[in-house]
């Protein structure tokens, strides 16, 4: 957890029951007043829904194979460990609704990230993706953490500047961008005097923090 004034940052792995039993910590010790999620209101409903069965009328639209292939690897790893994607989330939720506090979802619109990421994946990026994604089938290598625990801060740098490096596109629509889009949701928030915590994923919570430090130091 990550404190700053009325703020607790928790950053999760999306399919790691220690997250969610860090999340229940993080909410019932604290109890906040708004409970903030890095979700928009699509994947807020499709968290809940018991359809998964892909909807191929979409496939012309921005963004659907790389939505579906990032839904099906959240999915095997959590198979491997046992768990369902998002289960930190659904605990956040059920916990607000147990608890009557108020849920904010701060994330961007999945389509308009998807959108963003379509339009600037380079050719080169995709012929880099798919051969990591071949490598990856016919030459598995061990994962370099336990699955079932969010990795450390340092593990998390690393990984990052590897897909800085590897995918600048992604690594800017799915990070960077999301990263200032939900630092400003949670200042909005902090600026209202609520007492908050949000649960957003591990690999956000530098850029976070960096954004909310730098804003509050210069007061805007």
């Amino acid at each position: 957890m990550h404190t700053i004034k009325n703020l607790i940052l928790v950053g999760t792995s999306h399919i790691s029951l220690e997250s969610a039993k860090e999340v229940e910590k993080a909410i019932l010790e604290n109890s906040p007043e708004i409970i903030a999620i890095e979700l928009d209101l699509k994947r807020f409903r499709k968290l809940f829904s018991k359809n998964e069965k892909i909807n191929w009328k979409n496939i012309g639209r921005q963004g659907f194979f790389l939505n579906i292939i990032g839904a099906w690897v959240e999915k095997y790893l959590g198979k491997k460990v046992g768990t369902t994607p998002g289960v930190e989330m659904k605990k956040a939720i059920s916990l607000a609704k147990k608890h009557k506090i108020k849920i904010a979802l701060i994330d961007q619109d999945i389509q308009v990230t998807l959108q963003k990421l379509k339009s600037r994946f380079t050719f080169k990026e995709k012929l880099r993706f798919v051969k990591n994604i071949l490598k990856s089938l016919f030459n598995p290598k061990k994962i370099p953490f336990d699955l079932r625990k969010v990795p450390e801060q340092k593990l998390i740098k690393k990984l990052t500047l590897e897909v800085k490096k590897d995918y600048p596109s992604l690594h800017r629509t799915l990070i960077e961008e999301r990263d200032k889009i939900m630092a400003n949701n949670l200042l909005r928030l902090m600026k209202e005097g609520n007492k908050v915590v949000a649960i957003v994923g591990a690999g956000h919570i530098p850029g976070i923090k960096k954004i909310i430090k730098w804003n509050l130091q210069n007061k805007r």
